[in-house]
Formats: C-alpha cells, structure tokens, sequence
C-alpha cells in the first residue's frame, strides 16, 4: 500500500474517532481585571499563548457559540479597606461586554448600553444576562447584535448569574438579600427565590441539570438547590479562616463541587452526594474565579492579588503548576472548541 494511501486512512480514522470533525483543542481564558486583557493558556504546556486587550476592568467571563463574553466596567476598584468616598468618578463609557471570537483570539465587538457589569450568562435563546448593582437587575442583551433588550429589577445588589444546562432559567443571586432569584430565560419574569447564605457572590448549576450550587461569602456556606423542583436541599458551612466563599465550579460529572476561597487562599472540593467536604488545597493569593478542565481531571483557579493561575489536579487535589498572568486574574473558563 502506498504511504500517502496510509497517510489518508489515518486521517479519516481520527476524524471518524472524533465523529467526523477534526479533533477538539481545549483553551483557558482567564480576565485580568487591572490590566484589560484576557489571557489565552494551552493547559497541555502550561503557557500563555496570546493576550487580547478587551477594555477596562474585565471580569465575567462565559463561552458560547464560539465567542467569549466578557463584562467591562469603567467603575474604579473597591477592595476591602478602600474609602469609596476617594475613588475617582466612574467612566460610565467603560462599562459594556467584549466579544472575542475564539477561533481567531480577536475582539470583535463591544455591547454597551449595560451599568457596571460583573458576572455574566449566556442563554441557548440568544439572550444574554448579567447583574448589575448600580440599576439593581439583570439587564438583558441580545447575543448578536448586542443590542439592550429588556431588563428586570433583582433586589439586593445583584451579582451571580448562570444559565441552567436546558437554557429555561436564569439563577441571579442578590447580596444583600442572601437570596437566589430564579427568572424564566423566555418570558424574563421572576417564578420564585430561595434563601441562601448570607452575601451570596456565585452560582452555579451541575451539567446534569439537577442542581445549582450557591457560594455565600458572609454566610460561609455551599447552598445546593434542587434544580428540578427549585427548592432548597441542603446547606454545607466551609469551615476556615480566613475563609470567603467567591467562586464555584462543579465537575463534567456533577460529582464534586469546587469553591475557591478568596482571602483563604485555597480551592475547597465538596462530594455532591455526601455534602461534605472532600479536601482543600492551597493556591495563589485571593482566588476568585474557578473552572474546571471539559475532561475533569484539573481544576483552574484565578488568584487575583498574587497574578496568577493555579492549576488543580481535580482527583488528589494537588496543585501541580501555576501560571503567571499579571494584571489581577478575576473569572476564568476553560473550553473545548
């Protein structure tokens, strides 16, 4: 048989094995919140393959139909112990979303027409959501031409967003009312709430579509939500300090949930099953944002005060490498494309 006759069968074979497509690449992104940019990282070297610059002060971060979405916010940065009444005014103009096209790393447009965006959610019907304190609501994009197309008021200081995998509702947490509000994704209106811990900052749903997982800073606690029945199933209290409950990502699996800590410095796993804590590791300073690898096997966090990414092994909770991105990482996903 002759080599380029070989050549070919091999080709056809891996395109079969990956169901007719050429095989899937995984990218992490991760916002760097004081530098404007977005940080591209190849897990299998460790790197940083590109930076693309998307505007001032990005945080939220999601993927979807081959773009990412990031939030933009000209609203100056108020850590803890900063006098809010010596910042400089916002630049109102600043705020908006970024899209990058994923297969080219390019930014190709910025949506405005949104107030000081944080966290971010994509929905399967186009629609995109993201809280905002300063309107106190979600406020509502169309995907592709980023037009503003409806909002609704959430009480409390909105913050957590997320989709759930069906795309039918939208979980928005509210900070100061230590509630989750559950919006229908079609008709934008409110169908019920459910108490969680006290300043609630992240949500998350388990791939499976059966729950949704809560972060509460103040109340140091995972609140795990039926996501069927949208009621409340149990409570678990992180223990730590300084502990501060921020981000949460759960497993391909839905069988473990990952909670990064903030000023705890360290990355929490929690058995979805048992509801009890099955290890912590320690990571980089202040880690917000948490992703976890399309495969399972590593857990990705955004340390923001020490400008880095650690990464996890997801099975023996180790971390076994940490990547320098600079400009303080804050949200950050992990994708198959």
């Amino acid at each position: 048989m002759k080599r380029s006759m070989i050549r070919a069968g091999l080709v056809l074979g891996l395109l079969a094995a990956a169901g007719g497509r050429a095989m899937a690449a995984t990218s992490v992104y991760v916002t760097n919140e004081i530098a404007g940019t977005v940080s591209v990282i190849d897990p299998a070297s460790k790197k940083i393959t590109a930076t693309i610059k998307v505007g001032k002060r990005p945080r939220g971060i999601r993927a979807a139909n081959g773009r990412l979405y990031v939030t933009l916010s000209g609203y100056p940065v108020a850590g803890p112990g900063v006098d809010e009444d010596k910042l400089p005014p916002p630049d109102k103009s600043a705020d908006g979303i970024a899209v990058v096209d994923i297969a080219s790393n390019k930014l190709v447009a910025t949506y405005r027409g949104v107030s000081n965006p944080e966290q971010i959610a994509v929905a399967p019907n186009g629609k995109i959501f993201t809280g905002s304190e300063i309107t106190e609501g979600l406020e509502i994009l169309d995907a592709k031409s980023g037009k503003k197309i409806g909002g609704l008021p959430i009480p409390g200081e909105p913050e957590g967003v997320a989709v759930s995998p069906d795309g039918k509702f939208v979980y928005a947490t509210s900070e100061d009312g230590s509630k989750v509000y559950i919006v229908d994704a079609g008709t934008d209106k409110i169908v019920k709430w459910v108490p969680v811990g006290g300043r609630p900052r992240s949500v998350a749903f388990s791939p499976d579509g059966k729950r949704a997982y809560v972060t509460a800073e103040i109340g140091k606690t995972l609140t795990m939500i039926d996501a069927q029945h949208q009621t409340l199933l149990t409570t678990v209290r992180l223990v730590g300090d300084p502990l501060l409950p921020m981000g949460v990502a759960v497993s391909p699996d839905s069988k473990r949930v990952f909670v990064t800590t903030g000023r705890g410095g360290s990355l929490i796993a929690v058995d979805a099953t048992s509801y009890r804590v099955a290890g912590t590791v320690k990571v980089g300073k202040r880690p917000w944002g948490v992703a976890v690898s399309p495969d399972g096997k590593f857990v990705y966090t955004a340390n923001g005060t020490s400008d880095d990414v650690s990464v996890v092994d997801a099975a023996s909770l180790k971390q076994v490498a940490v990547i320098k991105t600079g400009g303080r990482p804050w949200g950050i996903v992990a994708v198959q494309h």
